[in-house]
Formats: C-alpha cells, sequence, structure tokens
C-alpha cells in the first residue's frame, strides 16, 4: 500500500525515521501495537455478535440467551476501552520521547555548526524547525501506525467478518474502495506546496515578533506601532489564507467520498432486504452482522483513504527538520586534535586569504604575529576584515587558504575546548543570559569561587552597582540584560573575561559604552589582565589604543600599515592611520 503512495524519497524518508526512532521505543510501540490488535478484534467481534444479538431477540426470543449476548455486548466494548487507553497513552510516551530526542538532536547539530550556517540562516526559520518540525516526527509516526496498523486492521477484521456472513455483499462492498482514493495524488502535490510556503510564512511571523520585542524602543521612537501593526497582519492573514487551503484541499476529498459510499452502502442495504424478504427472517441475523461490520468498516477505510494528504503535512516538517540535520558541517575538529600546551600564547597569521563567498576575498596573504606579553591594535575602516582576522583565530570560520598558529601549532590541530579556553574575549556589542548576573560572570570559569567572582568583579568596577541590585548577584538581568544598562552589561562582560583568566585577550572596543571616569579604572583593570598576556585589540578609536606596542592597519583585506604610534605618526601624509589619527584626534577629516 505505501509502494502505491508514496514516492521513492518519501520511502526512504520513513525508513530513516524508522530506523532512527522505532527501536528506541520497541517497548512502547510493541504494547501499543498489542493493544491495537486488541482493539481490532474487539472492533470485529462487536460487529460479528450483532448477529446472535438480532437472533436472539427476533428468533429464538430466549431471555437467558439475550443476557448472554448482552454482558458479551458489555465485555467487548470494556475490553476495547481499556485497549484502547494503553493504546493511546503508550503512543504518546513515545511520541513525546521523539519529540524529546529530535529537539536535543537538533541543538546538538546547531552548536556544532560554524558561524556560516548561521550567517545563511534566520533565527525564526530555526526556531520553527526547531519546534514545530521535530513534532512533525511523532505525527508522521503516529498517522503511520494508526492508520496503515490500527485503522487497517480493524478493516481486516470487520471485512473478514463481513465475507463470513455474506461473501457475495462483500465481493460488491470491496469494488466500491477503489473509487474512494480517486484524486488523492493531485491533492498531495498541492498540500506539500501550500505546508513548506506555510513554514515559511510562520517564520516570517516570529522573525517580526523577534523585531518588535527587541527593537521596541525603535519602533515607538518612530511611531511605527501601525505599521508593525499592519505589518503582522499582514503576515498572518497569509498564513490564515494557505491554511485555508489546506483545509479545503483535505475536505475535497469528503463530499466524493460520502455520495460515493452513501449510495454503495444504501444499495447494499436494500439488497440486504431483498434477501431476508426472500430467506426469511431465518438469515436477519446475518444481514445484520454483514450491515454493521459495513457501517463500522467505513469510517477506518476513510481515514486510510485521507491518510496520504495528512501524513503530507507532516513529511513536509519532518523534510525541514532533516534539512537542518544533514547541512554539511563546514567545521569540523580534527580526529586528532590536540589540546594546546601551556606556551607564551604567540599567534601567528601565514598567507591567510579568506572569503565569506567565493569570489569576495575579505582577507587577501595576511601575515601578522602577536606577540606574547605585548599589545596589537587592529585599526582600519568598517568592513576592512578587521573582525574576521578574530574570528578565524578562535575558529569561528577557516581560512581558504594559508595557516593559523598559536605556539607553532596549527589552530586546525587543536580542540575547540582547549583553543577558546585558551582565549578571553570582549566584544562592543555584550551578549549575557537571560540569567543572574553570577551566572552570567561564572560562564567565563564556571568552577570559579564566591570570592573569585567577586575580585574579578571589583576589578572591572562592577561589584558596586551589582550590589545596588535587588538581588545583588543573584538579580536576573532580563533577556540579553534588559534590566541593565549598556556599561553596565559591558563591566559584567570584562569580569567574566577576566575570570577566565586565558592566556590570549581580544577586545573588541571593550570600553565604548563607559562613562569617562568607568573608562579609566577599567583601562587600568585592563592594564593589569593584560600583563603576561597576548592581546588582540580591535580599536574604533584611536584613544583607545595609544599605549599599544603594535598598531596595524587593515585596509581592503590587507596589512597596509604596521608598527607603533609613534612610528606610524612620523609617515608621510599619505598614510591611512595618519589620517585617522587627525582625524578623531586633531579633528582635522582629510
Amino acid at each position: 500500500m505505501l509502494d502505491k503512495i508514496l514516492s521513492p524519497a518519501d520511502r526512504e524518508i520513513l525508513l530513516r525515521i524508522a530506523k532512527e526512532n522505532i527501536h528506541k521505543h520497541a517497548w512502547w510501540y510493541s504494547v501499543s501495537i498489542i493493544a491495537m490488535i486488541i482493539v481490532s478484534a474487539m472492533t470485529s467481534s462487536s460487529a460479528w455478535i450483532m448477529r446472535d444479538v438480532m437472533n436472539a431477540m427476533v428468533v429464538s426470543k430466549d431471555m437467558f440467551h439475550i443476557i448472554t449476548v448482552s454482558s458479551t455486548v458489555a465485555i467487548i466494548f470494556i475490553v476495547k476501552g481499556i485497549a484502547s487507553f494503553v493504546q493511546n497513552y503508550y503512543l504518546s510516551c513515545a511520541g513525546n520521547s521523539i519529540i524529546a530526542e529530535q529537539q536535543k538532536k537538533i541543538y546538538h547539530r546547531l552548536l556544532q555548526y560554524g558561524m556560516d550556517f548561521y550567517d545563511s540562516s534566520q533565527s525564526s526559520d530555526l526556531q520553527v524547525r526547531f519546534i514545530h518540525a521535530t513534532q512533525s516526527v511523532r505525527s508522521v509516526i503516529d498517522i503511520l501506525i494508526t492508520s496503515f496498523l490500527r485503522d487497517f486492521l480493524s478493516l481486516i477484521g470487520l471485512i473478514v467478518v463481513m465475507f463470513l456472513q455474506e461473501p457475495t455483499l462483500s465481493f460488491c462492498t470491496i469494488i466500491i474502495g477503489p473509487l474512494c482514493i480517486l484524486g488523492i495524488r493531485i491533492l498531495v502535490k498541492k498540500v506539500r506546496c501550500i505546508m513548506e510556503q506555510g513554514l515559511v510564512a510562520t517564520g516570517h511571523i516570529i522573525q517580526n515578533l523577534q523585531e518588535t520585542v527587541i527593537g521596541i524602543r525603535i519602533v515607538k521612537s518612530f511611531a511605527m506601532e501601525e505599521v508593525m501593526n499592519q505589518r503582522m497582519c499582514d503576515m498572518i492573514k497569509a498564513v490564515e489564507d494557505r491554511l485555508n487551503k489546506v483545509a479545503k484541499i483535505e475536505s475535497a476529498t469528503s463530499p466524493i467520498m460520502e455520495t460515493i459510499s452513501g449510495l454503495s452502502i444504501a444499495g447494499i442495504i436494500l439488497f440486504s432486504a431483498f434477501l431476508v424478504s426472500k430467506k426469511g427472517t431465518s438469515n436477519a441475523g446475518e444481514i445484520m452482522s454483514f450491515i454493521t461490520a459495513l457501517l463500522m468498516a467505513y469510517e477506518p477505510a476513510k481515514r486510510i483513504a485521507r491518510t496520504r494528504i495528512t501524513l503530507e503535512g507532516g513529511m513536509v516538517g519532518v523534510r525541514c527538520m532533516f534539512s537542518i540535520l544533514d547541512h554539511p558541517i563546514t567545521i569540523q575538529e580534527s580526529p586528532n586534535a590536540v589540546d594546546l600546551p601551556a606556551g607564551k600564547g604567540q599567534v601567528v597569521f601565514r598567507d591567510v586569504c579568506f572569503s565569506y563567498h567565493p569570489g569576495h576575498p575579505v582577507l587577501s596573504g595576511i601575515n601578522l604575529c602577536f606577540e606574547n606579553e605585548k599589545m596589537t591594535a587592529l585599526v582600519g575602516h568598517s568592513g576592512s576584515g578587521k573582525s574576521t582576522i578574530v574570528n578565524l583565530l578562535m575558529r569561528m570560520y577557516d581560512p581558504s587558504s594559508g595557516s593559523i598558529e598559536i605556539d607553532g601549532i596549527n589552530v586546525r590541530d587543536i580542540s575547540f575546548s582547549s583553543l577558546r579556553e585558551r582565549i578571553s574575549y570582549v566584544g562592543q556589542d555584550i551578549f549575557l543570559f537571560s540569567n543572574t548576573v553570577r551566572y552570567n560572570i561564572l560562564v567565563g570559569r564556571l568552577m570559579a569561587t564566591e570570592e573569585e567572582m567577586i575580585e574579578v568583579a571589583k576589578s572591572a568596577n562592577a561589584h558596586e552597582f551589582i550590589m545596588n541590585l535587588p538581588q545583588g548577584y543573584d538579580t536576573h538581568v532580563g533577556e540579553n540584560g534588559s534590566n541593565l544598562s549598556g556599561g553596565q552589561k559591558q563591566r559584567i562582560a570584562i569580569a567574566r573575561a577576566m575570570l577566565r583568566d586565558s592566556q590570549i585577550l581580544v577586545l573588541d572596543e571593550a570600553t565604548s559604552a563607559l562613562d569617562t571616569h568607568t573608562e579609566s579604572l577599567i583601562r587600568q583593570a585592563l592594564s593589569r589582565l593584560m600583563k603576561g598576556r597576548t592581546t588582540i585589540v580591535i580599536a574604533h578609536r584611536i584613544s583607545t589604543i595609544t599605549e599599544a606596542d603594535q598598531i596595524i592597519f587593515i585596509e581592503n583585506g590587507k596589512v597596509s600599515e604596521m608598527g607603533d604610534q609613534k612610528y606610524l605618526l612620523q609617515q608621510k601624509d599619505g598614510s591611512l592611520y595618519k589620517k585617522m589619527y587627525d582625524s578623531q584626534i586633531l579633528g582635522n577629516p582629510s
């Protein structure tokens, strides 16, 4: 049956779902299937016993016989009810476990992907796939088990009853079946297209909601409430329209199936009445049992006929989920990766080239040396490649060519955990977890003591304002630190980096959101932190790097100038660094 209604690609997907999930929950599914067999047997028995009910009431009229038959009917339905409970409960347990497993699997996979994956992905789309697509696996398994197992078993049992009671009428009934599934293949293609569009549209709704919540100050400042509201209404209407189209297609089979089935059943009942009138009441029990089985077989037969359309809705989600799980991991840890041994922390770039997109180089032939116990500043205009250099060092991306070494070891040969343990990073755009102040500082080193945490908070000039918060270090910072000011967030990030106590320190304009007094204190703390470490500073303001041991000016992805500030300022007027210095410090734009 599956071969006729499923494409080879869909059969392959279903096989994969079964291989990855069924065996893990074999006990639950085994119990459910046994319960289904009992339900199907009881369903068939309830149709079969109608013969005895009719004969007891009309033919024998024996009260003891009637009581016996009535008791049997009650027992049949009680057993069926208990079996239905077991079936539904164990199916639900297995389904919930499958959803949890798929979500864990996707989340683990997302953590493995490099930044290139996230550069090309919408967070809203990933959320839709994480939440809705994982549920689709359960839906598909449930549909297959309930429709192609429970309903199929029930249908087979009822057909057996029909043939045992009235073979001639049963043959007439079987001929009707294929007429009820005409046009299913055409409808499936329409459902697939609409469901895929619906998932994309749902992603747009989530994205719009995220933008509204995150950018609510901008929305209100620019009086965009009406614009955003209309935008959201249009998106919701688009999803509603697509869902209505799916409902229309799913419902389109009903009039045809109901009409064909209704006319067929009516004809069979008329023919049955004719047989009773010819053969007399002695055949009434068999006819009653046959008609009961026929009517009871109608619902499972209808569900089986419509399964392909219902299944397609789940298959769209499953395909989306597998598209994440099967996406290649571009940044992989070497099987022979080693932990970075203790060393000076000297970083060397050798002929490094990199491009986010083929044919559009961001870095070309970069040769650099970041020395231990020295502060090296990367300077340049926006988009020149400064941040890319740091991203390559931390293996957020891998270079297209060339190599990056720490103490003579290629970063590709270093384990991810060891590499990133040796690097502390403080960015300009601070991210804080929706948790407590304590948690956000301890992210730097989860096993740090209370005393160590407080010490770094004091060094970062954060302890005082933290103690003034409602619950001190146990105060929740809100989503991405929404309950804190920009300066407070930055000081927590600096404390986090201090606690990490790494050999290599990366600062991306780490004092940009601080007032003059606090900035002075933080610079003193950072100065102490830099001692004995390789410090890389991405500078947007010249005033923050006047003490740098080495300044590297990056222009169009290449090293344009290199030296300390004194050396660079002595260069001729063509010096790019001197022009930037004159513009920012002396106020002489060139």
